[in-house]
């Protein structure tokens, strides 16, 4: 579908145009017509797929053209970081670059003083769109900064990470602030029962959308190596041997991992940074400016990276541990192979994991080549192959009518925002 045949208003598809997009991604296509008819949406589909633009466009149409408070926050996005919540910003100004009237402020921690004094001023005056992570709006609110109470439209982006991250009792203080009567719409990667149980609290009748996760680039270099725990530094010190150590990303799923990793490549002189739990948000962004600027070479992670960042260069994914699911290791690889590049995504599998890896390999619907180990580290393990569970059919759910345009030209490009 094109962006042109929605009910997205002229202010909106001539930023669209100026932008040279033109084709709506299979989220878009099913959200914005439900969004746009004042339904409740549960979105499930992961990073890159264009939900971000799902929901903003046809919110921003609708402030643009209903009658909506001016002195009133009329919509809420909740992100769970900075670096979603600054992503989201910036593509608000994109968007509503044609908007006369709308303001917007994003809120998030880690700043000084004065950002926060910036942030009162602008929720005191009723900013129509406030971009948010659950911590510093909840501060707001304790502060009596926020008035909740003529907020028409509610979003949880990446609600599955929120909840990973603790915020729940924070997004359900928020909620309880809300007006009954709001349009609440949620977006998660994954659907687990934690995430149901939000969806049934805070969302009515909802339409759901569930767009099947994609299939990692083919451009991307796909290999493993299967290894005990014990030869899993050594395995990191023979490739940090035999490849340059320029633009790497390494994931872990455990934070005092990823410390002792990044420990290990400084004996090995390699220019490192770690991203974890236990930095400041201020130490994150000057890892992630240090990292995204070329001044460090390396980034050694937890998933906290994994989702919602935009780099486009990175050459190497290395999984030191395997995801928990196909999901997360899309979500990891998907790093690389970016922005018309070619990449590579390496994978160390213990024992424990390999019926784990198995499961990703059904996913991929093809086995990834198992590199062998250098003979110095004595044997592997053997991989063993698990059989496929059975899944039955995975369709999304959507509708919505539609109204043509006139014809306009571009470079046809999906928006995936």
């Amino acid at each position: 579908m094109r962006f042109e045949e929605t009910y997205l208003n002229d202010n909106i598809l001539d930023a669209l145009y100026d932008m040279r997009f033109e084709e709506c991604t299979p989220i878009q296509e099913k959200c914005i017509p439900e969004i746009l008819n004042y339904h409740d949406v549960m979105g499930v589909a992961q990073t890159g797929t264009g939900k971000t633009a799902a929901y903003l466009l046809p919110i921003l149409s609708m402030l643009d053209e209903d009658d909506y408070p001016d002195d009133a926050i009329n919509c809420i996005i909740m992100s769970p970081t900075r670096e979603l919540a600054q992503q989201i910003d910036q593509a608000m100004q994109g968007f509503g670059y044609y908007l006369d009237g709308i303001s917007s402020v994003a809120v998030y921690g880690g700043n000084d003083g004065t950002r926060y004094d910036q942030e009162m001023r602008s929720l005191r005056m009723g900013a129509d769109v406030v971009i948010a992570t659950p911590g510093r709006l909840l501060s707001h609110i304790k502060m009596g900064n926020v008035d909740l109470s003529r907020v028409s439209f509610f979003v949880l982006d990446e609600a599955d990470r929120m909840l990973d991250m603790g915020f729940y009792d924070d997004i359900m203080t928020i909620v309880k602030g809300l007006p009954a009567n709001r349009q609440t719409i949620m977006f998660s990667a994954t659907m687990p029962d934690k995430i149901q149980a939000l969806a049934r609290n805070i969302l009515y009748n909802p339409v759901e959308v569930k767009i099947a996760v994609s299939k990692p680039a083919e451009k991307i270099q796909q290999s493993a190596y299967v290894c005990y725990d014990a030869q899993k530094l050594p395995i990191l010190r023979h490739i940090f041997s035999t490849k340059e150590h320029k633009r790497i990303i390494i994931f872990s799923g455990k934070k005092e991992r990823v410390k002792e990793i990044d420990r290990e490549l400084h004996k090995l002189k390699v220019n490192s940074c770690s991203m974890h739990s236990d930095l400041t948000q201020q130490e994150r962004d000057e890892v992630m400016y240090l990292f995204k600027s070329g001044k460090k070479d390396v980034l050694v992670a937890t998933d906290i990276v994994s989702r919602g960042i935009d780099i486009d260069d990175i050459r190497i994914v290395i999984n030191y541990d395997v995801p928990h699911d196909a999901e997360d290791y899309v979500h990891r690889i998907g790093r690389t192979a970016r922005a018309e590049r070619d990449g590579e995504a390496i994978t160390l599998i213990n024992p424990d994991d390999i019926r784990r890896f198995t499961q990703i390999e059904h996913f991929l619907e093809k086995e990834v080549t198992k590199i062998p180990l250098p003979e110095e580290l004595g044997e592997a393990p053997e991989y063993v192959v698990s059989k496929p569970r059975r899944k039955g059919p995975h369709k999304g759910k959507g509708k919505g009518k539609g109204k043509k345009g006139s014809h306009r030209k571009g470079s046809n490009r999906n928006l995936n925002l």
